[in-house]
């Protein structure tokens, strides 16, 4: 199965790590020439068509004027994705709760590849997927860190409990201020939906919560502003200096 993506810095990355491109779309007057001659370099498939002709293939008018058709991106069994953390590596994964938001998705990809986080944990069903705007807002980290789709999300905690992970959720009740937890363990970071938070099950199977001490009249913070600060907590504490 193929897939179209698209913006300049998602065709960059695929330039730039040889990905398959079977066509690339450009709208009629792009003025992008390093671009185009990056393309052309590369003896692809160049198609010109109006803009509004891209909106409608690609159902968005934020493509920035270009669209390249690529493989599905590839995601992960639960086993795979343990097989790729290099050997002696303390584990870092982040597990999202039925994430739905894929510009929430596509963020948290991002800070991932800035920390070196292993891999992120997505549910088989009701959760956003790998689709072109997630890979858009990931700007390539769509590319670089691995997902794993899993059909339960508990039962995949308990799992990797069984493996020497410590599961910590991102949760307001119960919980303790983040900079008292211990990052420094085999983790597994859970993070919920925009709207719902972790669902009772999956916070059941975690080891204990960690909160984002908040003084203003908001009780709540983006998923992705949420999830950034508490990874880069775990970056701070295992010491990347």
């Amino acid at each position: 199965m193929t897939q179209y993506v698209y913006g300049k810095n998602v065709v960059h990355q695929l330039l730039k790590e040889q990905k398959r491109i079977y066509e690339v779309i450009v709208s009629e007057g792009l003025k992008d020439r390093e671009l185009i001659k990056a393309l052309k370099q590369r003896h692809l498939t160049i198609r010109s068509m109006p803009r509004k002709q891209m909106d409608r293939l690609l159902k968005t008018e934020h493509h920035q004027g270009i669209a390249a058709c690529i493989d599905d991106y590839k995601t992960y069994s639960l086993e795979e994705l343990l097989e790729t953390i290099p050997e002696g590596k303390t584990p870092f994964l982040i597990m999202l709760d039925n994430l739905e938001d894929p510009h929430n998705l596509g963020a948290i990809l991002r800070t991932c590849d800035a920390v070196g986080a292993d891999g992120v944990i997505l549910a088989k069903n009701r959760s956003v997927s790998l689709n072109p705007t997630v890979a858009k807002v990931s700007t390539g980290a769509i590319d670089t860190v691995k997902v794993a789709v899993v059909n339960n999300l508990s039962q995949t905690l308990v799992r990797l409990k069984e493996k020497g992970f410590w599961a910590v959720g991102a949760d307001l009740e119960r919980s303790i201020d983040y900079r008292e937890a211990d990052f420094t363990v085999p983790l597994v970071l859970v993070v919920g939906s925009e709207g719902f938070g972790i669902r009772p099950l999956v916070r059941k199977n975690c080891d204990y919560c960690v909160r984002l001490p908040m003084v203003g009249t908001i009780t709540s913070l983006n998923a992705s502003v949420a999830c950034g600060i508490l990874l880069y907590e775990v970056f701070n504490q295992r010491d990347h200096r």
